[in-house]
């Protein structure tokens, strides 16, 4: 029940007045929302405020459904209103009051039907986090419609769950889950062309959402951003993409040369959380200028300059020159090898103990060339151990197939041309560059140079004491001067959760491959993965907090367990009687939902033929700015 404004001329007053009546929605046979009026009211009256004729209309709906309040209301007004209006309502016969006696819920057990299941355990997980972020106050402060808002808010708890093309989802939405009745989008209204244009308002503000969602994390989770990672990945397409000014041929990560790219380049903290992100055309390398992305985080405040660990691929000297002037500080794999170094001897070597008995050996080297950055030369023994026989490896195919070329220029019908047998010794060198450049190869000609009469080859050991020198090491340098070197190397570590975050949006929602053919359609896609990993990130993070390290994939498969079901049966009566309630979570459920502080069901809500249907409602959860989130 609810309380409804119309005008109309006061005959007292003979001026256009609200009018006030108290009506009743419901569902006619045709399963469309009609509206019922239960009581003429009359002109409003200026005394009573719509907050109080609010708390009236339900306290009228628990008494017309036997919900037993445990205290009396506190406001005397209300309570006189509600009862006047209830004794009104009893004398008329407005309404069937039998229709929530427990005898006409009791229903026959040989008649009870179940439809209608659906998912939604992972989506009920989602939509609390979408709303801890607060992602629904920024998309209506940026012009979003309510329609809008709530399209986006679907479509987004469904990238997560189910992560698929907009045609896919549209079936899984309509078919599989119950993320409309979370959200309270029309379900007959979802189509795969809503879900584009979506997908298209969403990166129309894609600056504005990763501001608020890097601020809004940090604010959960009592996070600095003192360490910031920064890489590359790419992702490939599906198709020809014959008119694409982002799609290009390049090196793709995923070994598909044969298909053309689009580069994504991300910055993130040590927790996964997306600080910023870039896209870029497919030939975009790693050592491309990085000052677009430091633009990108001038927003980020602190009351010192954050570091920015990079990989060895992005370190050249003008990358790293310009995050100086930029006033951040940098963290790397050293790009160059040094040579004339020494080590420090004012500094101890450290023997770091890792997991299952790894050990790391940490020592602070100097250069000789004057430079006044910190270098610290890192040597795992597991690491040589599996370097020094990827070597050998390499080096026995390398002779196996230089001994092939050899035995051919000897054998009848063999490639003896000259030329030809180079062609080949340079094949061979491109499939194996780690070690052929170690090697002397020499091959002889007959008197005119046409023929090749002999193949020698040998290893430089200069060339090759220095290869197995460098086994196992690598050096990492910074442009602070730091007296730790286990703190040194673990900042560094850190950066396997971006490798984490790209291995997450690629596998775990299906980042990979692109089959859009606009670019702006692929650019919406790729944002929209992210703020789906925004979310995933963020759900996973409060698990990680209580003790509960999940990937993603598993905590969809637990969560869907849990089905909202309608199970339909006929009273004593002979009236239909329809309930549609949530399963019982299982075990494992009920520990995600524990730690994530929920509700173990998102809804219960019943429905007969005569009944009001109420939209459905979860509980609001008010997160505490700061966790003991390690």
């Amino acid at each position: 029940m609810y309380f409804k404004y119309t005008g109309r001329i006061n005959p007292a007053t003979g001026r256009n007045e609200p009018y006030l009546r108290l009506v009743e929605s419901y569902r006619n046979a045709e399963g469309n929302v009609c509206h019922r009026t239960i009581l003429h009211i009359g002109f409003a009256d200026e005394l009573i405020t719509p907050g109080q004729l609010n708390q009236i209309a339900r306290l009228l709906t628990d008494r017309y459904q036997q919900k037993i309040a445990l205290f009396e209301h506190e406001d005397e007004l209300v309570r006189t209103w509600a009862k006047d209006l209830w004794q009104r309502i009893v004398k008329d016969k407005k309404i069937d009051l039998t229709l929530f006696a427990p005898d006409n819920r009791k229903i026959d057990a040989d008649t009870m039907e179940h439809s209608n299941v659906r998912e939604i355990g992972a989506e009920y997980m989602c939509q609390n986090i979408y709303k801890e972020l607060r992602i629904d106050e920024l998309l209506q402060a940026n012009g979003f419609k309510p329609e809008h808002a709530l399209l986006a808010q679907t479509q987004l708890i469904s990238r997560a769950v189910y992560p698929a093309s907009e045609l896919a989802t549209t079936q899984w939405i309509q078919e599989n889950s119950a993320v409309c009745e979370l959200t309270g989008y029309a379900l007959e209204d979802i189509n795969k062309d809503k879900l584009y244009r979506s997908a298209l308002r969403l990166y129309s503000i894609k600056d504005v959402l990763e501001r608020h969602l890097s601020v809004r994390t940090s604010e959960l989770f009592d996070i600095q951003d003192k360490i910031l990672l920064y890489d590359l990945t790419n992702t490939y397409f599906e198709g020809e993409k014959r008119n694409s000014k982002l799609a290009r041929f390049g090196r793709s990560k995923e070994k598909r040369d044969d298909a053309k790219l689009v580069v994504l380049a991300m910055v993130v903290n040590v927790y996964g959380f997306v600080k910023y992100s870039s896209i870029h055309e497919g030939a975009f390398a790693d050592t491309s200028d990085i000052s677009s992305i430091l633009r990108g985080l001038q927003y980020q405040s602190g009351q010192s300059p954050a570091m920015v660990v990079i990989d060895a691929g992005i370190a050249t000297a003008e990358n790293l020159q310009t995050i100086k002037d930029k006033g951040y500080h940098y963290l790397c794999v050293s790009r160059n090898k040094l040579k004339d170094y020494k080590f420090d001897t004012s500094r101890l070597t450290t023997i770091y103990e890792r997991r299952a008995g790894k050990q790391l050996i940490l020592k602070k080297i100097q250069s000789q060339k004057g430079d006044t950055d910190y270098y610290l030369e890192v040597k795992s023994p597991q690491k040589e151990l599996k370097e020094a026989a990827m070597k050998h490896q390499f080096e026995e195919r390398f002779e196996q197939g230089l001994e092939k070329i050899r035995m051919a220029i000897h054998r009848k019908g063999g490639v003896k041309a000259f030329d030809k047998v180079n062609r080949r010794i340079g094949r061979l060198a491109q499939q194996y560059p780690s070690v052929h450049k170690y090697y002397k190869i020499e091959v002889s000609a007959d008197a005119f140079g046409r023929t090749a009469t002999a193949l020698h080859w040998s290893q430089d050991p200069l060339k090759a004491k220095e290869k197995l020198d460098g086994i196992g090491k690598y050096i990492l340098r910074t442009d602070l001067n730091l007296n730790d070197e286990v703190l040194v190397w673990e900042v560094y570590n850190t950066i396997r959760e971006i490798e984490s975050t790209f291995r997450s949006l690629k596998n775990d929602l299906d980042l990979r491959p692109i089959y859009h053919k606009k670019d702006e359609s692929t650019m919406a896609h790729l944002h929209l993965g992210i703020l789906a990993y925004s979310l995933v990130n963020t759900l996973r993070c409060k698990l990680k907090a209580k003790g509960i390290h999940h990937s993603w994939p598993e905590i969809v498969r637990i969560a869907n367990t849990q089905k909202v079901i309608t199970t339909t049966g006929y009273n004593s009566a002979g009236n239909e009687v329809s309930v549609r309630k949530c399963s019982r979570p299982e075990e494992k459920l009920r520990g995600l939902y524990a730690a994530l502080r929920l509700l173990a069901r998102p809804f219960i809500k019943r429905k007969s033929e005569k009944s009001v249907v109420h939209k459905p409602t979860s509980e609001k959860i008010e997160s505490p700015s700061q966790s003991g989130f390690t």
